[in-house]
């Protein structure tokens, strides 16, 4: 029963967000590309104050899988970096931090660019 509860959580809590996402697309001007970076910085100032952790504990990967949960990924690097270079660690650790969720979007970006063969609009 406990697994169950689990992928609730994960499942209501990360189509919440993706739903706060779809009302944003919806009901407002802002742009899809706005409102991609709005939920990054989102996650980089909930993940910097240590409420986004509360969250993932609770929701797992329906919290950390959607792009806010990149935002909070880049706020932990910046953490871990300023303690292990200093000031250095700013610029540092985000990269660091992120670079694996960044080296598989680019992979499988271009598996998918192969296997299916993308072409130009006319």
């Amino acid at each position: 029963m406990q697994t169950f509860f689990e992928y609730f959580n994960a499942f209501w809590v990360g189509g919440l967000i993706c739903l706060a996402g779809q009302v944003l697309i919806n009901l407002t001007k802002l742009t899809p590309a706005r409102i991609l970076v709005s939920f990054v910085v989102l996650g980089v100032l909930l993940g910097a104050f240590g409420v986004y952790d509360k969250l993932i504990e609770f929701a797992g990967g329906g919290a950390s899988v959607p792009i806010i949960g990149f935002g909070n990924v880049i706020a932990k690097g910046v953490k871990d970096g300023i303690r292990e270079k200093g000031l250095l660690g700013i610029l540092y650790g985000g990269l660091a931090g992120s670079a694996g969720g960044i080296t598989a979007s680019i992979f499988f970006g271009l598996i998918a660019a192969l296997v299916f063969r993308p072409k130009d609009r006319a």
